[in-house]
């Protein structure tokens, strides 16, 4: 194909007059466009964008002559292939739904967490309608966009009142910003987070416009830390659960109580940062055991934040939950113009927090709890059948026990048990096996141990199933599966 032969490297270096030859032998824009292929393409893609590739693939080719690097001028056709190409990729770019067998449930480079499939058929109910968003079909007149969201979260956290935004980062820049802008924010210095993706804490309070204050150790900090750095200009108490990493060992920080028991001795406001953030009491499933949204209200703070698309099981968002007066000097603030989520997200968010109105239905109807509440048992039973029901000639199947992950920046130190299909192809490494299982169509996603290709059964879904028995056929026929 064109891309190989524009990719050829040359040997010594070429003369003078093979270089002016190899310009010469160059076709034109002009000659490209004119030929039946690329004009054909001008009457579904917007000229422009033809003209702008073509011209971007013969200068491609133009350097590669200036450097040296091309001994031969790829012929009209290999061109004309290299624009539809380009062109193709700009057209056909987009998200690619997978199939996540790496074994880790809510993968942040794969969307976090799956939503429910009565949420998803919202979402594109919703996204194809006119909505009542921000209007009171009773009167006729501009409603509260955060009416249904409010409701289900008072019911389900017990806070007086909340307020959504984009993700957890949004919700602790509003909350500092409105709380403490041109003031000190207290923090002990074990809980100087990085979210993810190089997003720390400090230099989020330091955009929202207030000044940190690390108060304690690494490793211990007191109550009285936080008292002895409370002055004039402090605005608020901040406590980071550190949801995504550990301090054990000699260690100690206070309660979410103690802190708002200090924070009201000295009739400073208290901000919990929970990060992850659940309504449900994890241990149950056997992972360490996570502060629910409703403890932590009741334990009186006056602000709590977490993310959406973590343990709750639903879209990217943040929600800010707490005390009736602080969630509307949150709204009033301007920043919540920038911070605020569309029809889409406020539908599929709500439709979330309704199915836990029916705690008996979670595991079933939110994909992160089905995939949290199977026994390592009935993991081995589904990769088990899925094996026996596979035939293949040049792929070496076998089933083993492993270990899943929670993902997401939640429960770090846990794992649950688990069973993996191990791959191995009797003419392809790993690696290539890897590669070649990530381009096929759906994409699969495992991980690669011991020069094996590891699928673990805990993240794929029943309807994953059939789609990758299927993948696994065509790499089996394909001899040059990289």
């Amino acid at each position: 194909m064109g891309s190989k032969t524009l990719d050829k490297k040359s040997g010594p270096a070429l003369s003078g007059e093979k270089l002016a030859s190899l310009y010469r032998a160059l076709p034109s824009v002009e000659r490209l466009l004119s030929g039946p292929r690329l004009a054909t393409l001008e009457t579904r893609i917007r000229r422009d964008l033809v003209v702008r590739s073509t011209r971007e693939v013969l200068a491609a080719q133009r350097a590669r002559i200036a450097a040296g690097t091309a001994s031969t001028v790829p012929s009209p056709e290999e061109l004309t292939q290299c624009v539809i190409d380009r062109l193709q990729l700009l057209s056909g770019g987009g998200l690619t739904p997978v199939i996540n067998a790496t074994g880790t449930i809510l993968h942040t480079n794969l969307g976090r967490a799956k939503v429910a499939s009565e949420v998803a058929e919202v979402a594109g109910r919703v996204a194809a309608s006119y909505v009542d968003l921000e209007i009171d079909l009773a009167t006729g007149r501009r409603g509260d966009r955060y009416k249904g969201v409010g409701r289900m979260l008072t019911a389900l956290t017990g806070a007086e009142g909340s307020l959504a935004v984009n993700n957890n980062a949004a919700a602790v820049l509003l909350a500092v910003n409105t709380l403490a802008s041109g003031r000190q924010v207290v923090v002990s210095r074990g809980e100087l987070v990085e979210i993810g993706g190089a997003f720390r804490v400090p230099e989020i309070v330091k955009a929202a416009g207030a000044t940190l204050v690390e108060v304690g150790t690494t490793n211990r900090t007191r109550v009285s830390d936080y008292e002895r750095a409370i002055g004039p200009d402090t605005g608020l108490l901040l406590k980071t659960h550190t949801s995504n990493y550990r301090i054990v060992g000699f260690s100690k920080s206070p309660s979410t109580r103690e802190l708002v028991q200090a924070g009201n001795r000295h009739g400073i406001p208290v901000y919990e940062d929970l990060g992850s953030g659940c309504l449900v009491d994890l241990s149950r499933y056997g992972l360490s055991r996570e502060p629910t949204i409703s403890e932590v209200v009741a334990a009186g703070v006056d602000v709590v934040s977490f993310s959406t698309d973590k343990l709750l099981g639903g879209p990217q968002g943040g929600i800010l939950a707490g005390k009736s007066g602080l969630i509307r000097a949150m709204r009033a603030n301007h920043l919540l113009r920038a911070l605020r989520i569309d029809k889409v997200t406020m539908a599929m968010l709500e439709k979330t927090l309704a199915i836990y109105l029916d705690p008996a239905s979670i595991e079933e109807r939110i994909p992160f709890y089905w995939a949290l509440a199977r026994g390592a048992d009935q993991v081995r039973r589904e990769a088990e059948a899925f094996v026996a029901a596979l035939s293949v000639s040049r792929l070496v199947l076998s089933v083993e026990p492993g270990q899943s992950r929670i993902g997401g920046g939640a429960c770090p130190v846990d794992r649950l048990a688990t069973s993996v299909v191990a791959l191995t192809h009797r003419e392809v490494a790993a690696e290539a096996l890897a590669l070649a299982l990530r381009r096929s169509r759906p994409p699969v996603l495992g991980r690669i141990h011991r020069e094996r290709v590891l699928l673990d059964f805990r993240t794929v879904f029943p309807e994953d199933r059939e789609p990758l028995a299927q993948v696994l056929r065509r790499i089996d026929r394909d001899a040059a599966a990289a």
